[in-house]
C-alpha cells in the first residue's frame, strides 16, 4: 500500500511540473525561470537553516521546507490562463496588459486548489496555494492580488518573492539585460522593508554568495 501510495504522489508531482514547463513554454522571456526559482528557495532555505536563530515569525520544520522547494515550481501556473498575445509580447505590457499579467496569481491559486484539492497532505495543499496566490505582494502592502501588508502574507510567499524578483534582475528579460550580481543586491537590500519581509535580510546575506554562485554557473 505504501509503495502504490509513493508511486501515485510522484506521478501527482510529475503532472505538476510538467503542467508549470508547459506555461513556461509559453513565455518566451522566462525560459529556465522555473528550474532556477526553485533552486533559489532552496539555497534561501539552507541560508535561513544556517542562521543562529530562525527569522522572526519562521518555523523552518523539515516538512515546511520539503513543501516550500516541492511548491516553489507551481507559483507561476496561472500563466496559463493568460493569452498569448500578452505572455509572449516581445517588450514591455502597456498598463492594461499587465493588469491582465496581474491576473495569473489569483487564477494559479485556483489551479493548484482544483489540482490538490484530493490530496490527503492539506499543509502542502495550503503552502502551495499560498506561493501562487501571494508571492507578488510586497511587504507594504502595494502588492497584488490582494493588497496584502506585512505577516498577512504567507511566510512561504514571503520567502518565493526573493526567490522570484532575484531571477528576474540577474536574468536576461525581452525587456533587459541581466543585471550584475552587485546591482541586484542593491536593489533587493532596498526593498527591505518596503517589498520584502525586513527579518529575511539576514537569510539573504546568508544566501548571497550561493546565488552568485549557482547564477555564476548559468551564466556560463
Amino acid at each position: 500500500m505504501a509503495e502504490k501510495t509513493a508511486h501515485i504522489v510522484g506521478m501527482h508531482d510529475n503532472l505538476i511540473l510538467s503542467m508549470a514547463m508547459m506555461v513556461e513554454s509559453r513565455d518566451n522571456s522566462t525560459g529556465g525561470h522555473i528550474r532556477r526559482t526553485s533552486e533559489g528557495v532552496r539555497i534561501l532555505i539552507d541560508a535561513m537553516k544556517r542562521l543562529p536563530k530562525a527569522p522572526e515569525g519562521y518555523y523552518l520544520t523539515d516538512r515546511f521546507c520539503r513543501n516550500l522547494i516541492k511548491a516553489a515550481p507551481m507559483h507561476d501556473l496561472g500563466k496559463i490562463a493568460v493569452d498569448d498575445e500578452i505572455l509572449r509580447k516581445p517588450g514591455r505590457f502597456t498598463p492594461e496588459e499587465f493588469e491582465i499579467m496581474k491576473t495569473h496569481a489569483a487564477e494559479g491559486a485556483r489551479i493548484v486548489h482544483e489540482i490538490l484539492k484530493s490530496t490527503d497532505d492539506y499543509e502542502f495543499h495550503l503552502l502551495a496555494e499560498n506561493v501562487a496566490h501571494y508571492h507578488h505582494e510586497r511587504w507594504d502592502g502595494s502588492g497584488y492580488p490582494d493588497g496584502l501588508k506585512g505577516r498577512e502574507i504567507p511566510p512561504e510567499a514571503r520567502i518565493m518573492a526573493i526567490a522570484d524578483v532575484y531571477d528576474a534582475l540577474v536574468s536576461k528579460r525581452v525587456y533587459k539585460e541581466e543585471f550584475s550580481f552587485e546591482k541586484a543586491d542593491s536593489i533587493i537590500m532596498e526593498g527591505m522593508g518596503t517589498q520584502f519581509d525586513p527579518a529575511l535580510r539576514a537569510a539573504y546575506e546568508a544566501a548571497r554568495p550561493g546565488l552568485e554562485a549557482y547564477y555564476s554557473t548559468e551564466r556560463e
